[in-house]
């Protein structure tokens, strides 16, 4: 476990009742629907038989054919799973309409880290394996998948631990960590992806020539997406020191925001060509809803 000071040990605790909270509430959310998380794929129907569970029939298809049928799962208890959790220095952006915890407003960088706490909890909760990759221009921590429940608190002293630092090297990190990670699993990856678009699609490619299944979280500021600057203002590069440019936003807003439309599209229409759960985050929404909302789309396709 990485050596923890004070702030960093009060972070980890924070984080850890935060995942607890956010994976219980939505467990019991679920009532006394089976609990499928990620772990189970579905393979194929069989005819009914007496003892069957009668929560497993598809209904869909009695409704087609007069017939019950039971949908069959492959149960991938080991399940391994990796969270490539994006430390760049974009990921620092706040901004005024980000979402409070605890009244703080959340930066990109601890929104995206409270997904990535509460998906280690829930992943670990259904005794899978999960590890942690953290990069900006480089692979900065790489933490392999474990399933032991300690191993969670590795997962979050390795989070309260991480800033976000230097610029952004998307595609090239997936591409290294497509080569080193060969055994099929779930690839999580939560960034603001700010990267070219076509080597981030073929980056992802890769991961899913890998076989893997890939969950995309695109995480942006409210302000990333809706521009609502409207007079002079000095705009600074979060990634590189001393950069920074003065400028009338009102003059490029539609220009900008037609950018913004269209790189989000491009990677809607390519996640979706290559079957990967493509999920935009703004930080103006509470990350636990978005998360559930995320969660519970993904449960409703599984049965």
């Amino acid at each position: 476990m990485s050596l923890l000071d004070g702030e960093a040990l009060a972070k980890m605790q924070r984080l850890e009742l935060i995942a607890r909270g956010v994976v219980e509430g939505f467990i019991s959310g679920r009532h006394k629907s089976p609990y499928k998380g990620f772990s189970v794929e579905f393979a194929e129907h069989r005819e009914y038989v007496p003892g069957d569970n009668i929560r497993d029939l598809d209904w869909r298809v009695f409704g087609r054919s007069d017939r019950y049928y039971i949908k069959q799962y492959i149960e991938e208890t080991n399940l391994r799973s990796l969270i490539l959790l994006d430390a760049s220095g974009s990921m620092k952006y706040t901004g005024d309409l980000a979402a409070k915890h605890n009244g703080e407003l959340l930066s990109k960088f601890q929104y995206a880290r409270m997904l990535a706490a509460s998906l280690g909890h829930l992943m670990i909760h259904q005794q899978d394996a999960v590890g942690l990759a953290t990069f900006d221009t480089s692979l900065r921590r790489y933490i392999p998948a474990r399933s032991r429940a300690s191993h969670l608190r590795v997962i979050l002293a390795e989070l309260a631990a991480t800033e976000p630092g230097a610029e952004t090297s998307v595609a090239k990190i997936f591409h290294d960590l497509a080569d080193r990670v060969r055994r099929r699993g779930l690839i999580v990856i939560i960034s603001d992806l700010f990267d070219n678009v076509d080597e981030i699609l073929k980056s992802l490619h890769h991961f899913r020539y890998r076989r893997h299944e890939v969950l995309l979280l695109h995480v942006m500021a409210e302000e990333e997406l809706t521009f609502p600057f409207d007079r002079w203002s000095v705009f600074k590069n979060l990634e590189r020191s001393g950069h920074h440019i003065p400028l009338d936003p009102l003059s490029l807003r539609s220009e900008y925001l037609g950018k913004v439309r269209n790189f989000i599209r491009r990677l809607e229409i390519g996640c979706g060509q290559m079957n990967i759960d493509y999920v935009q985050m703004s930080t103006k929404q509470n990350f636990d809803i978005a998360l559930a909302h995320y969660l519970a789309q993904r449960m409703s396709r599984a049965r």
